[in-house]
């Protein structure tokens, strides 16, 4: 068995990772990320939205080489038909851009490589080596061969499906009422409004939404979100989006490019995200939107985050949990708030039905939201003082 050492080990290369390499690396760790695939980035597992707000604080420059569409606004459509428009400083962390994640993907672990990061590909992690209560890196193999990594830090950034935490002893397990399962295909041969990304609330996707995200004209990622609690066969997410498309003349006759099935958490903060010589990021640390679904900006500033507050530990000699606690602190404080009010605000609307849509997309279609935010609530309180009432808290 060949052994490899190195002082961070990150293990994905999702952009929570990439960010993770490419921060411990700048700031002097030597970073090793390994990646199970063969090809960073792909298979795409997202709708690929996302805004832009958070790119300096994460250093990422705007490449137009991996922006596939700029949308203006989000369209939230009621089951009634009628929608409401919402302009992307307001649409939260989804809207604004929509990328090619496999471009997307490739250039933030381009910036980990150029800060110094190492890059393994086809390396796969089987288990978590732990010697006196502390993780001090992997086992597993890559391109058939077996190896063992040793790490003074081991980041944890395998996404929703992470196992890493789980053998880490971190409490990772998520219940069916915490789960959305997903369905989504590339649709070509359509009529789509490139200057949108659609959402469609209601029954249609009980517990989620149906979301077109253009990717140019006449192709669009189409996909599904339905909460798992509501399911009762493995292919009823993927039936429900195709009774959808086949009822919109503008889908039903599209060509699908690709499809691809997959699950997102909607749950509150998990009680740790660090061990001794061990932390978890993005989505494998549960980080994605509760009430959006997104998981890229949570991974990217995570992954920040973590890479330095590991780069920091190298430094010091000090891998421990009390001090690996100062990126769970930095988390909390950065995002934990807003975490916490969507995962509230998630179970309150997941109790709406259709005829509540219908009115509020109707109030907030008339408030003409696309001024600001305060403009839809003073239209809710006006028209819906008992349901802004159950939101108050959030607010």
């Amino acid at each position: 068995m060949r052994t490899i050492k190195t002082d961070v080990l990150v293990v994905g290369a999702g952009p929570g990772g990439s960010m993770a390499a490419r921060f411990a690396a700048r700031n002097g760790a030597r970073t090793l990320i390994i990646e199970k695939r063969q090809e960073i980035g792909s298979p795409v597992r997202c709708a690929e939205g996302l805004g832009a707000s958070w790119m300096e604080e994460c250093e990422v420059p705007l490449d137009p080489g991996w922006v596939a569409c700029t949308p203006k606004g989000a369209r939230i459509f009621a089951p009634n038909g009628n929608f409401a428009f919402v302009a992307s400083g307001n649409a939260g962390d989804e809207v604004g851009l929509v990328v090619e994640r496999t471009l997307f993907d490739k250039a933030l672990a381009r910036h980990a490589a150029e800060a110094g990061a190492q890059i393994m590909l086809g390396t796969h992690a089987s288990g978590v080596i732990v010697s006196d209560g502390t993780v001090r890196g992997i086992s597993g193999s890559s391109m058939g061969e077996d190896i063992e990594i040793l790490a003074g830090i081991t980041i944890a950034a395998d996404g929703f499906e992470s196992q890493v935490g789980r053998w880490a002893g971190l409490e990772t397990e998520l219940e069916s009422c915490d789960i959305i399962s997903t369905f989504q295909y590339r649709l070509c041969n359509i009529e789509c409004d490139t200057a949108c990304c659609d959402f469609y609330v209601g029954s249609c996707a009980p517990g989620g939404y149906i979301w077109v995200f253009p990717k140019g004209p006449g192709i669009a990622n189409v996909g599904i979100g339905i909460a798992a609690q509501q399911l009762h066969d493995p292919g009823q997410t993927k039936a429900a989006l195709d009774r959808w498309i086949a009822g919109k003349p503008e889908f039903s006759g599209g060509q699908a490019l690709d499809m691809v099935a997959g699950g997102v958490s909607k749950n509150k903060p998990i009680p740790a995200m660090v061990s001794s010589g061990f932390m978890m990021v993005g989505d494998a640390a549960r980080l994605i939107d509760p009430l959006t679904g997104g998981g890229i900006v949570p991974a990217c500033i995570s992954g920040k985050l973590a890479g330095e507050t590991a780069a920091e530990s190298v430094q010091r000699g000090d891998n421990g949990m009390k001090f690996l606690r100062k990126y769970e602190r930095a988390w909390r404080n950065r995002m934990q708030k807003r975490h916490i009010r969507n995962w509230k605000a998630k179970q309150k609307f997941d109790a709406l039905d259709d005829d509540a849509f219908n009115g509020i997309i109707q109030t907030l279609s008339e408030a003409k939201p696309h001024a600001n935010t305060l403009s839809m609530l003073y239209a809710l309180v006006k028209k819906h003082p008992a349901l802004v009432v159950d939101f108050m808290d959030l607010l």
